[in-house]
């Protein structure tokens, strides 16, 4: 579903084929913004193109949100965050930001919007998880009123390790 939001200081908009080089630039090839997440480290502007692409062609399936997260000041994207998933029917938010933006209040501003509108769409309760050494992301979660109801050893496949995960759920 291509839908946008606005913040005060972000556009929360569909991702274009056109944003795979901001994407690549500007977190995906970070290996710090993926050290904690489920998917590699891109390795060339090529891979993060296709992704891009995947993620057009799924805005046709009503279920699937996917926002890029641009800062309106500088018309910049710096981050996406989307629905990744539903667990028992209800949705699972996962995100990324560039690190340059880190501990500016950015991610948490994106995720109460995407709680808020799912929320108002009826959803009584959202999944969110954090590896548990990903202080700033477990701060997002918290400050966006999630709760930890447990922690969970998950191996990560692309990176053949397993991390503790926090699980948290935000409630209506």
């Amino acid at each position: 579903m291509k839908l946008t939001l606005e913040t005060e200081r972000l556009l929360l908009r569909p991702f274009e084929t056109s944003d795979a080089q901001a994407v690549y630039d500007n977190w995906a090839s970070d290996p710090e913004v993926s050290k904690y997440l489920t998917w590699d480290t891109h390795t060339s502007v090529d891979v993060s193109a296709s992704i891009v692409d995947m993620w057009v062609k799924e805005y046709e399936k009503p279920e699937r949100l996917n926002f890029a997260v641009e800062l309106k000041s500088e018309h910049k994207l710096i981050g996406g965050i989307d629905v990744v998933g539903y667990l028992d029917g209800e949705p699972v938010i996962g995100y990324a930001l560039s690190r340059a933006y880190w501990g500016r209040g950015i991610m948490t501003e994106a995720c109460k919007k995407v709680v808020g509108y799912l929320f108002e769409q009826g959803y009584e309760r959202i999944h969110i998880d954090a590896v548990r050494e990903n202080i700033g992301s477990n701060r997002v979660i918290e400050k966006c009123g999630g709760e930890l109801v447990r922690t969970d050893e998950e191996l990560f496949p692309l990176k053949n390790t397993t991390f503790t995960v926090n699980r948290y759920i935000i409630r209506r």
